[in-house]
């Protein structure tokens, strides 16, 4: 009989060791810098997941020793204010990581706000110097925490990537696009899929590795995955059943468990991983920030 549990990839797991080691980092910046790492979360509006996101990444940011700091705003705020604030924000040294807690309301430009952040306190990764540094395959700047924790578990689980094929589902900026470099980073032969695509299944029958997100609820089922897969799911999608809010993946978890080698589960996979993700950008950028040589532990150990 099959055990499927040894399939489930447990992003709580991986999160853990990862921030355990980024504890230590966080003692080491400490001793060079004379403080501590810091990020700074600036929230828009009444958005409840938004809130809840924003509470779990203060949490962690403690709890391995980041001073967080939570700055709230209604969702009336100006562009220009926000913007003036992201700017003197970028000027205080004693601050190491910027992030604006997405989505934004309507009348703020999302581009305008990540053009606003200083590149080296871009710890979310978005800033198109950091995108950039990334499709060159520099891993110096800030990387997009959810393609980071995804390649972080992918190593664990299965070591060399060399020469698998791997298909993204989406191409967004935030994962399918990243994704993709980290991917060709590692050796992987690679293919970028959307809603669009024709003949979808075409590509993702032929994948060893399948990322997907695409943001539409159990889109991926049996007849779009290679047997003996390995599948991250990104997708978060909230879907209300027998009168319950359930949090569902993009990926068809019953349909395709018992045909892959290995899963991420929604929720406990991916985003878990992208909080660890956010804590280890930050450390990182007060490293680069203060000229200190940083030592990868996601991709050299």
């Amino acid at each position: 009989m099959i055990n499927n549990d040894a399939k489930i990839i447990n992003g709580i797991k991986h999160s853990k060791n990862l921030t355990d080691k980024i504890k230590e980092l966080v003692l080491k910046s400490e001793s060079l810098n004379k403080r501590k790492p810091s990020i700074v979360v600036i929230l828009i509006g009444k958005n409840s997941a938004s809130e809840i996101y924003v509470k779990n990444k203060i949490k962690i940011a403690e709890n391995i020793g980041i001073i967080s700091k939570k700055i709230s705003y209604p969702s009336s705020i100006s562009e220009k204010e926000l913007l003036n604030k992201i700017k003197d924000l970028n000027k205080q040294n004693d601050i190491d990581g910027i992030l604006v807690q997405l989505p934004l309301p309507m009348h703020i430009s999302e581009d305008n706000v990540i053009l606003s952040i200083d590149p080296k306190k871009d710890v979310d990764g978005f800033h198109p110097i950091n995108l950039g540094n990334l499709f060159l395959g520099n891993n110096n700047g800030m990387i997009p925490c959810t393609p980071l924790g995804c390649i972080y578990m992918l190593k664990k689980e299965l070591g060399s990537l060399n020469g698998l094929n791997a298909t993204i589902v989406g191409r967004s900026n935030i994962v399918g696009k990243p994704m993709q470099s980290l991917l060709l980073k590692e050796n992987c032969t690679t293919a970028i899929t959307h809603s669009k695509s024709r003949n979808l299944s075409e590509f993702t029958l032929k994948a060893d590795i399948l990322i997907v997100a695409i943001g539409i609820a159990e889109f991926i089922d049996n007849n779009y995955v290679k047997d003996e897969a390995t599948i991250i799911d990104v997708g978060i999608n909230r879907k209300k059943i027998n009168d319950k809010i359930k949090i569902l993946g993009d990926v068809n978890f019953n349909d395709v468990i018992n045909k892959v080698n290995l899963i991420t589960p929604v929720p406990g996979g991916v985003g878990p991983m992208t909080i660890a993700c956010l804590m280890y950008n930050t450390v990182k950028a007060s490293f680069l920030r203060n000229n200190h040589e940083f030592k990868e532990i996601i991709f050299d150990e």
